[in-house]
């Protein structure tokens, strides 16, 4: 099980201010900040950006109640300046009930928005 996740943005601010939006409709907000990093969750951070070199591919996930929010998570991305990566739809491929959305954040990170629906059986 996972515990937390970082990464590392370039410029602290401007990623601050994309994922106090972004994460918003997930029920998720900064609940810790320093000069040089934030940390998001909903009563503990679990997800957070420090300032530093962006470097590497990094794709984070975060669950989503229903479909709808991963539409809401995608249109506030959207509306906070992330650049879309996938609309937000079914993805058969995955499992006939998986519904995403992905957006790249500012440093060009993959971050996604899913519901796994009545069905969320990996295939075999």
């Amino acid at each position: 099980m996972l515990d937390h996740v970082s990464l590392r943005v370039a410029d602290h601010a401007r990623s601050q201010a994309f994922y106090d939006v972004a994460l918003k409709p997930l029920g998720l907000s900064r609940v810790f900040t320093m000069d040089v990093g934030s940390g998001y969750g909903d009563s503990r951070p679990f997800f957070w950006i420090g300032l530093g070199e962006a470097s590497g591919y990094c794709h984070v996930a975060f669950s989503a109640p229903d479909n709808a929010t991963v539409d809401a998570f995608y249109a506030a991305a959207l509306a906070a300046g992330a650049r879309d990566n996938g609309p937000p739809g079914l993805r058969p491929h995955y499992h006939p009930s998986y519904y995403g959305a992905f957006v790249l954040d500012p440093d060009g990170h993959n971050i996604e928005a899913v519901c796994h629906g009545a069905n969320p059986a990996m295939p075999s």
